[in-house]
């Protein structure tokens, strides 16, 4: 029988660890479990833990001069596909409260992955024929976005990684909704129509909401008592922060009060479905004159941008309310809202 006695050594972690030669082969364990034994050195810490390292390394050398054997059980590793990490990925994304938007767009992604290459592994060469199947640039880009999403978070599961940062993003043109002109009118004709689909516009117009989510959600719990100012919870937003926003008069009168609970539109705790307002909205359009091509329910808030730009003279005032880091990124895409100090008459008017 060939031994030596283990040498203790630690790792740049500060975790110890044992080495003996035993048969002329190489071990090195962590615990003296092998040989019956139930010291752990890394379960203490300073000095303790190098004493019982060293304890460890005296029970395993007696354990193997006495006739013990150190038998090498290589845990069977279950086998999982790529596709499998992907949506095991998803799958603990779920816990998160990410929205069903968002999980829905990985899950495609996932889905049309697992169609290329089924059990196989996945190479750059997949993603990239993946990505590349989409023309548009902003298509391209959102799904790039969300696939390096995924990727990552199947690596941290012990996927091997797979690299596609040099997949460069397609230049886009950034989408600029075509303002109102006569706000007033297009308003009117929408409140003929349909009344749920009006007060929608209005608040995104007057309060500079955003229509599918923060509206659509809003319950009579987000305004004050007095209907002036309406709150928004940073779970409930894009922008993840709070928001606190002043309500115009014209419309305050339009807003008929009920439960507190109750969604505004729904009267019920439950609001209506994402695709409600989009759905109202393309009803409308097929019965009316008053809007024109590229204008639509968030035109409403770029309008309002624009007004509260004409009524405050204030082009960093602008870029406050909107959230923009960028007075540049204000003036195109007039984004975002969080602000607390703009007051009732700096708000659009009709």
């Amino acid at each position: 029988m060939q031994l030596s006695y283990p040498k203790i050594c630690q790792e740049k972690s500060g975790k110890v660890y044992i080495t003996i030669y035993y048969n002329n082969k190489r071990y090195r364990l962590y615990s003296s479990k092998k040989a019956g034994k139930n010291t752990q050195p890394n379960k203490s810490i300073g000095e303790e833990r190098q004493m019982k390292a060293n304890i460890m390394a005296a029970e395993v050398y007696n354990y193997l001069l006495n006739g013990g054997k150190l038998e090498s059980k290589k845990k069977q590793k279950k086998l999982m596909s790529d596709a499998d990490y992907l949506f095991l990925s998803i799958s603990k994304k779920r816990n998160q409260g990410l929205s069903e938007k968002y999980l829905k767009t990985l899950e495609f992604i996932a889905a049309q992955l697992h169609e290329k290459i089924g059990d196989k592994k996945l190479h750059f060469k997949s993603a990239f024929t993946f990505l590349e199947g989409y023309v548009n640039p902003t298509s391209f880009n959102t799904l790039k976005r969300h696939l390096k999403t995924l990727l990552r978070g199947a690596e941290d599961l012990g996927m091997d990684r797979v690299c596609i940062n040099q997949i460069k993003n397609k230049k886009s043109k950034a989408k600029l909704h075509k303002i109102y002109i006569e706000v007033g009118t297009v308003l009117q004709d929408i409140k003929k129509y349909n009344y749920n689909l009006y007060l929608c516009c209005l608040l995104t117009y007057g309060c500079l909401l955003r229509p599918h989510r923060e509206i659509r959600n809003l319950s009579w719990n987000n305004f004050s008592k007095d209907l002036k100012q309406v709150t928004i919870a940073g779970k409930d937003n894009k922008s993840g922060k709070n928001r606190t926003v002043p309500v115009p008069e014209y419309i305050r009168k339009e807003l008929k009060t009920g439960n507190r609970n109750d969604n505004i539109f729904s009267k019920t705790s439950k609001p209506h479905n994402p695709d409600y307002f989009k759905s109202l909205w393309r009803s409308f359009k097929k019965q009316t004159t008053a809007i024109e091509q590229g204008q639509t329910i968030y035109s409403f808030r770029h309008s309002g941008a624009v007004e509260i730009f004409k009524r405050t003279g204030s082009i960093h005032k602008l870029k406050k309310a909107m959230g923009h880091s960028s007075i540049n990124v204000s003036l195109t895409y007039l984004r975002g809202l969080e602000v607390s100090d703009l007051m009732e008459e700096d708000m659009p008017m009709i």
